[in-house]
């Protein structure tokens, strides 16, 4: 990681005596193995921390086809259909899995009860969120018992043989991601399945978040440039002095505003300073390392806020994605033998996300003046993290770079 150099803000800035300037610790070339050991310690830390590099890589191979494209991603669902997915495959196989999930830094035996347990963490109900992943199977393949019996101990969760009606199957497949997700996801699937499946690995996410401090100003229209010379008109919420977490990425050429939400989980904004400015720099920065950098050293400060309420929906079939990650091999020649006998492949990793967060907040500000403030509007393409503190954990990865262009919830 290269130097990264952080102006922060001790109290709202409006003169350059206000600021203050940090430097990012440096990371050597080469040793991502010792910055890992020295800020992840525990075994839930250290998932955290793969799952969050996982996500940022997946995300940065997504973000990279299209430059003008909404991305839109939850990690730790793809982590748990994956790792399911894992415990049925050739040693060599799991290894290539192991790789790219980051799992080769670990060095834990236990990692899939680490990592149902972290699941089962981030998954509490005050937190509101919601993720779903399972494997489903084609009828006709003969299904090692094993493995069905390991990933339900492992995970709770039993891979399904699918019984090979398209429209049943579809309808299965519906109500379970629909029925994990609090019916919040209503059809993760839109079309019918093909009847050569195969092995079908998926996952699902859902966040309905709350501000720990509510906006008095929620839904009004107003624009948000999508480049120079365009804009949509999207609800927005506002407030005139709302506490955040605030600095200036200089080399990146962006503000990073962490805003808090309840369940000890928090929304971190990367905001451009040019509406057309290419966002891949800040892309490129993103790891866990870096998250935890950045949560460390922002300053608490009031702003002029202002954000779109986001109700955001996204879908896509990661299995390209991951073959641009290197599971070229995987993909075309999986050797899946703790699953069945039979030569097997997978075809698909469908993945479904939807997020909502208004102005809905657990307590409304005071009307107590504060001091000075600045502007955090957002109101042009900005890159989102929604991050569980307690464990480190990045439940979802965003670029937004059109709001109107989501699918509907």
């Amino acid at each position: 990681m290269k130097v990264l150099a952080l102006v922060l803000f001790l109290g709202a800035v409006l003169s350059p005596a206000f600021a203050q300037t940090e430097e990012f610790p440096v990371e050597e070339e080469g040793s991502p193995a010792e910055e890992e050991e020295e800020l992840f310690k525990t075994p839930a830390a250290k998932m955290a921390a793969a799952a969050t590099n996982f996500g940022f890589n997946l995300y940065r191979q997504l973000a990279y086809k299209d430059l003008s494209s909404n991305v839109f991603l939850s990690p730790p669902s793809v982590a748990a259909a994956l790792s399911q997915l894992s415990l049925g495959c050739s040693p060599s196989t799991e290894k290539q899995l192991y790789k790219v999930l980051q799992y080769h830094l670990l060095q834990e035996p236990e990692l899939h009860t680490t990592l149902k347990n972290l699941l089962s963490a981030i998954s509490d109900p005050g937190k509101g969120f919601k993720t779903a992943a399972r494997i489903y199977l084609e009828r006709k393949l003969r299904v090692k018992l094993d493995y069905l019996n390991t990933v339900e101990k492992e995970y709770g969760v039993r891979p399904k043989v699918l019984v090979g009606n398209p429209r049943v199957d579809l309808k299965d497949v519906n109500d379970w991601v629909r029925q994990q997700t609090g019916g919040k996801i209503d059809r993760f699937l839109s079309a019918n399945l093909p009847r050569n499946i195969g092995v079908l690995p998926l996952g699902a996410a859902y966040f309905k978040g709350q501000w720990v401090n509510r906006f008095s100003q929620g839904g009004r229209p107003q624009n948000f440039k999508v480049d120079d010379l365009r804009s949509v008109s999207v609800p927005m919420m506002s407030e005139e002095r709302y506490p955040v977490k605030l600095g200036i990425e200089s080399n990146l050429r962006c503000k990073i505003a962490q805003v808090p939400m309840q369940g000890d989980v928090s929304m971190l904004l990367f905001l451009p300073d040019e509406v057309s400015q290419n966002l891949t720099q800040i892309e490129e920065s993103l790891n866990a390392e870096f998250i935890h950098d950045i949560v460390t050293l922002l300053q608490p400060v009031d702003v002029s806020l202002t954000l779109p309420a986001l109700k955001l929906s996204y879908t896509t079939n990661l299995l390209p994605t991951l073959a641009d990650l290197g599971l070229q091999q995987f993909i075309s020649t999986p050797e899946l033998v703790k699953i069945t006998s039979q030569q097997a492949k997978v075809n698909s990793l469908h993945h479904k996300v939807a997020l909502e967060v208004t102005e809905e907040g657990a307590q409304p500000l005071s009307n107590m003046a504060r001091g000075l403030y600045m502007a955090f509007h957002v109101d042009r393409p900005f890159i989102f993290v929604v991050r569980e503190e307690t464990s480190g954990t990045t439940l979802f990865i965003g670029r937004v770079m059109n709001p109107s262009k989501f699918q509907s919830l």
